[in-house]
């Protein structure tokens, strides 16, 4: 019996499907369905009337720097369940289906956050990706003593920032969220590399799916001057954005408590696992990557595949990254 793919362009029409992975989930894509500028939807594969397997897509459209550009990515290579086919049978095919679909309507094509960094090379390639190398930073949550591994000046800030005052608490409300959001905005508009959603990303999150996601602030006297976004899937959290006002507030470390924070619910939660999501290329010098490992996780060796729509470009670049 062949694979037989299915195209869901809202969330309200996926039927009820297996699996624990957050990024494929519906969850996520109704929280980005809600979110402006992302056009979300999710390809699932078949062996006749059983799924086998899905990827979450999604196109981005972006008007910074080079005007108005569009991106398709997907976090991982999808979930796949009990079949007759390999796993990666049926990745070539909802990768065949992705590149099919987006190539035409996105500047790069990206896959992400890739747990197993040569799954599916052979596939890849011949539909013209190209791979990078990538960094990820992964904390374990098994010890006894979470701050195990953690530096010293780490512990140090942590205390004195609850010393000082700060508190820690998960948001709930509209209006939390809205002076979250307007905080963490200041805070990424300099940084060009990054890429902040709209707010109706962190406002659904939080209305509607409590249980795929978290927001986290940091208050000094009843004022939010930080705060964190973590996702959860299975026995694992990842933290998406972070951010505090650490020019305006020194001593209150609002910046090191928010993913501090993050990291204290996700044990408390029965996670095994605290990801960044994203520790960047492997430059020697990168701040935020000096940042993250002082809360003592582990630096891991990863790759991102793209492919970009113009084909000279596109053709140099497989040549070039092998």
């Amino acid at each position: 019996m062949s694979i037989r793919l299915a195209t869901y362009y809202h969330a309200k029409d996926v039927p009820d499907l297996p699996g624990s992975n957050i990024f494929h989930s519906t969850e996520l894509f109704h929280v980005l369905e809600q979110t402006k500028g992302y056009c979300p939807l999710l390809l699932v594969a078949y062996e006749g009337d059983t799924p086998i397997g899905k990827l979450l897509c999604i196109l981005r459209r972006s008007t910074r720097l080079l005007g108005f550009i569009q991106k398709a990515y997907a976090y991982g290579v999808g979930e796949y369940f009990s079949s007759s086919y390999r796993k990666e049978e049926i990745f070539r095919e909802l990768l065949s289906y992705f590149t099919l679909q987006f190539t035409e309507k996105a500047f790069v094509l990206e896959f992400r956050n890739l747990e197993e960094p040569l799954f599916g090379y052979r596939y890849f390639r011949q539909n013209g990706y190209f791979p990078i190398r990538w960094l990820r930073v992964r904390n374990s949550l098994h010890h006894d003593s979470l701050d195990k591994w953690m530096s010293a000046s780490r512990k140090k800030q942590i205390s004195h920032g609850l010393k000082n005052g700060s508190v820690i608490d998960v948001a709930h409300t509209k209006e939390d969220v809205h002076v979250f959001f307007n905080m963490l905005r200041r805070y990424y508009s300099p940084k060009i590399h990054r890429y902040l959603p709209d707010i109706g990303f962190f406002s659904t999150l939080v209305e509607h799916s409590s249980q795929c996601g978290k927001i986290f602030i940091v208050r000094y006297k009843g004022k939010i001057i930080g705060g964190s976004v973590c996702l959860f899937s299975g026995r694992d959290a990842y933290l998406l954005f972070s951010g505090g006002m650490r020019k305006s507030y020194p001593l209150q470390y609002p910046g090191v408590l928010a993913v501090w924070g993050a990291i204290l619910y996700a044990r408390s939660h029965g996670c095994d696992h605290f990801e960044f999501i994203d520790a960047g290329l492997p430059f020697k010098k990168y701040g935020y990557r000096d940042f993250i490992l002082r809360f003592g996780g582990k630096q891991m060796s990863s790759r991102r595949w793209f492919h970009v729509r113009w084909r000279w470009l596109n053709g140099l670049l497989t040549k070039i990254y092998v």
